[in-house]
């Protein structure tokens, strides 16, 4: 049987993050799909922590956005306003749409530039080499993974990780932040919670930080790892400000459209369902709405459309280095040799090439 003609349906993608990749590779041969996105490739974030260790893992982690998306015109620029027709971009272009999808995610400043990003890796793990003693600034769930990292591959290394939290892994429950400080400390890290620690040039070139409680710490260099920006700010003088909620995600209904539009959906972190942000979920955000612009572009009544339930209780999983980690599923919270063989191994890299159609 012959493939339905692709339709002339302008589709929109705001964002190249798992959600907004995900959303292109689907819908490329349904209709005209454009991707704006700054970067030129897909960073698969579960692999960044490993690459700062391991720099040649990123050549897996990093794929070029022309390797998966074969019939997809790819704008490599910033998008920094929309109307109701039209995204805006910051070269001074503008790209009308039928459907739009947003999938920014959190505030981005990674390099735009696949190369340059396999080189920020090298010298990350160069730093991490040739220093004796490393500050870690944040324990959620990057900086946690990344003192875990470095913890496990290079066991003669002294690291401090420094929390303003009371407890580790402030969205998960305290089973799961207790294993992974037990874990911790048993690898010798040295875990300051409930304090913070404001890292100016001069204490970067001495080597001795000071945190809140006065005490000095001695690291030869450091990685800040706390949380980032919601990657909203360029939507807040669009005709989608009011759809924004006081921490800047976008409110969506049933279906993951926006609030308040008809043709605009967001995927992903930047959205407001009450759910772990996780790359897995983003996923399922984006095969909702892939499948719901395939509907809409066929002419389907709305009550066909399909619809997203938040997954309260999503199975939440930790890598601690190669051979450990920490899972907190529905009914119970594990440690050790279950989570890694899920999970630490090979931190889901292979599944997520094989299913944009390249090889794990």
């Amino acid at each position: 049987m012959a493939e339905p003609a692709k339709s002339s349906a302008v589709v929109v993608v705001v964002g190249g993050g798992v959600a907004g990749a995900f959303v292109a590779k689907s819908l490329q041969s349904h209709a005209q799909v454009v991707l704006i996105e700054p970067k030129d490739y897909l960073e698969i974030p579960y692999g960044e922590l490993r690459s700062k260790v391991e720099p040649l893992f990123a050549e897996r982690t990093l794929i070029k956005h022309t390797d998966y998306l074969t019939d997809v015109r790819i704008i490599n620029t910033r998008a920094t306003g929309i109307t109701e027709k039209e995204v805006l971009t910051e070269d001074g272009g503008s790209v009308t749409y039928d459907y739009l999808v947003i999938a920014t995610g959190h505030v981005d400043s990674a390099t735009r530039i696949r190369d340059e990003r396999l080189e920020e890796f090298k010298q990350d793990n160069q730093k991490i080499e040739s220093s004796r003693s490393i500050l870690v600034i944040g324990g959620g769930p990057v900086g946690v993974e990344l003192a875990a990292e470095i913890a496990t591959d290079y066991p003669g290394k002294k690291v401090t990780l420094v929390h303003k939290g009371s407890r580790l892994l402030e969205f998960v429950g305290p089973k799961a932040s207790k294993k992974a400080l037990d874990w911790l400390v048993s690898k010798k890290v040295d875990v300051l919670l409930n304090e913070t620690v404001e890292v100016t040039s001069l204490e970067a070139s001495s080597g001795t930080y000071t945190i809140s409680s006065g005490e000095k710490i001695t690291a030869d260099c450091h990685f800040v790892c706390v949380g980032k920006r919601i990657g909203s700010g360029w939507l807040s003088h669009s005709f989608l400000k009011e759809s924004l909620d006081d921490k800047g995600r976008l409110q969506v209904d049933k279906n993951l459209r926006v609030r308040g539009s008809q043709i605009v959906f967001a995927a992903g972190d930047i959205t407001d369902v009450p759910e772990i942000k996780q790359g897995y979920l983003a996923q399922v955000h984006a095969m909702v709405i892939s499948k719901n612009i395939k509907l809409l572009i066929n002419g389907s009544a709305e009550s066909k459309l399909a619809t997203y339930t938040a997954n309260s209780s999503a199975p939440a999983l930790v890598s601690l280095g190669r051979k450990g980690g920490v899972a907190q599923l529905p009914c119970f919270t594990v440690s050790g040799w279950l989570p890694a063989f899920i999970k630490s191994r090979d931190l889901f890299i292979g599944k997520v090439r094989k299913e944009i159609g390249l090889k794990a």
